[in-house]
């Protein structure tokens, strides 16, 4: 395949037990999941956690990569995962996931929080990128000698987006396409 931004990308509910089954597997063989010593079980109890919601993007009828979003807790709008499969890898789709749940979360709250890895330099420069800024770090907190590095990116201070947030109207649809 070449390498082009102009596939059309699909955004969708994570739904099928095969799929959640595929993600895992992805995700527990490679990285930064290796690094990290996520387990198969482990990735496929998060993609499948009802208190998460879980997304596809798909290119082409196949699946690409994935994101699970959480929108409880203390951190309301929290990225806790995006994988993009490695043979989609540099063609855009880590951008469009991340823009989809930036318009999801951002109806429901002023503030889109992540962690990346100390070690994962590609995905630092692509939050960077997209105008997160760092919070913080939280050093040696799921392996030892790495970080994870807290970021934030938001729209307005929560008080101002609360007053707003009865005005917007909600969609549920759960297939998103994206150009």
């Amino acid at each position: 395949m070449t390498k082009s931004h102009d596939h059309k990308i699909e955004i969708r509910d994570l739904q099928q037990t095969k799929d959640a089954e595929r993600c895992a597997q992805v995700m527990c063989t490679s990285e930064p999941w290796i690094t990290l010593h996520r387990t198969y079980d482990d990735s496929f109890r998060m993609l499948t956690d009802p208190s998460r919601e879980s997304y596809l993007a798909v290119v082409e009828g196949q699946i690409a990569g994935f994101m699970i979003l959480n929108m409880k807790g203390a951190f309301v709008g929290y990225i806790q995962t995006v994988c993009i499969f490695p043979e989609w890898r540099n063609r855009g789709i880590g951008t469009k996931m991340i823009d989809f749940a930036e318009e999801r979360i951002f109806r429901d709250s002023a503030n889109v929080f992540l962690c990346v890895s100390s070690f994962n330099g590609n995905a630092q420069r692509l939050y960077e990128r997209l105008g997160y800024r760092v919070v913080g770090e939280l050093r040696d907190f799921i392996v030892p000698g790495h970080s994870e590095i807290l970021l934030r990116k938001t729209i307005a201070p929560l008080t101002d987006h609360k007053k707003t947030q009865a005005a917007s109207p909600r969609s549920n649809e759960g297939i998103f396409p994206c150009s």
